[in-house]
């Protein structure tokens, strides 16, 4: 197989299963798992870049800095979005050693650029943190201005911006790293998003960028051969969960575009990866859709959902 240079969008369930609690080890187990699949990929003499989704693992943090808050002072949305790169990181690069000693990774702390003039700034979608009652809802928004909306009968959670990425600042240095062979895990939970200032200097937002989106900025950033987006199921259907369901395996642009169109896929879970797909595979390239067990094969054209440009 050509050597190639792939972008890997992790799904959060390779980090944290539903219905786990969350604890370090079942996420370090979780991770493993994942590791063991991806390093096939890195075996085989492809340069690999790891991006990987974070929503619980900030959750987790926001919350561990709302129950410490009267002693220990809270930190800004793009801090904990950072400190989840660094422990996910960490322990991608743990896995790595222990799995496959030959393999050097390392975890790159990654800047997202998005525009400050970007309608989602106007229209906060994105729910993070804790649930609260409609009552606490309406303290936090007096007391803090958070925008705080009804989250599918569950409770009121806070809501950020979700901004489309419009570069990844630390590219040059992931390139380098790539050139060496070594794998790069980057732009943990799409980046933490930056904005540039009138005096030109980078802030950090109270924002999330889609983890998706950035993996298709970070392929074109890199100029990568493929975009390899890795979830929880084998392919992408059609008319899902109805009596004509139907399995996508090898799909052109426009055939994928067809059905995007036509409303075939969930706004909150496979639109986003489509759009990727679709989006990469315009370049005259191929993206893929698959289960993270499914890489490998998926990669030689055997499993998965592929979208394949012209």
């Amino acid at each position: 197989m050509e050597k190639q240079t792939i972008v890997i969008a992790l799904g959060g369930n390779a980090i944290l299963q539903p219905g786990q609690t969350g604890t370090f080890q079942a996420q370090m187990e979780n991770i493993e798992r994942s590791m063991k699949s991806i390093g096939s990929l890195i075996n085989e003499g492809h340069r690999v870049a790891i991006v990987h989704g974070n929503g619980p693992q900030v959750g987790q943090i926001l919350q561990q800095n709302e129950l410490a808050s009267p002693v220990i002072p809270e930190q800004p949305l793009a801090a904990c979005s950072a400190e989840s790169q660094g422990y996910i990181g960490y322990m991608i690069q743990e896995s790595f050693k222990n799995l496959f000693p030959t393999i050097e990774a390392a975890t790159l702390v990654t800047l997202t650029e998005v525009d400050p003039s970007d309608e989602a700034f106007h229209n906060p979608t994105k729910p993070i943190g804790t649930f609260y009652s409609e009552e606490q809802a309406h303290e936090l928004r007096k007391e803090k201005g958070w925008n705080m909306q009804e989250d599918a009968g569950r409770g009121y959670r806070r809501v950020v911006a979700s901004p489309a990425p419009i570069r990844i600042l630390e590219t040059p240095i992931i390139k380098k790293l790539l050139n060496q062979d070594i794998v790069v895990v980057s732009t943990g939970g799409g980046g933490i998003p930056v904005v540039k200032n009138e005096q030109g200097n980078y802030l950090g937002v109270a924002a999330v960028v889609d983890k998706d989106l950035s993996a298709l900025q970070l392929s074109k950033d890199i100029e990568a051969d493929k975009l390899m987006i890795l979830t929880d199921v084998s392919n992408v259907y059609i008319n899902y969960g109805k009596p004509e369901q139907q399995k996508l395996e090898a799909i052109t642009v426009e055939q994928a575009q067809k059905y995007m169109d036509e409303g075939q896929f969930s706004k909150g879970s496979m639109a986003p990866k489509m759009a990727a797909a679709i989006d990469f595979s315009k370049q005259g390239k191929t993206a893929i859709i698959c289960s993270l067990e499914d890489a490998f094969a998926a990669l030689k054209g055997e499993a998965g959902t592929r979208v394949i440009g012209v």
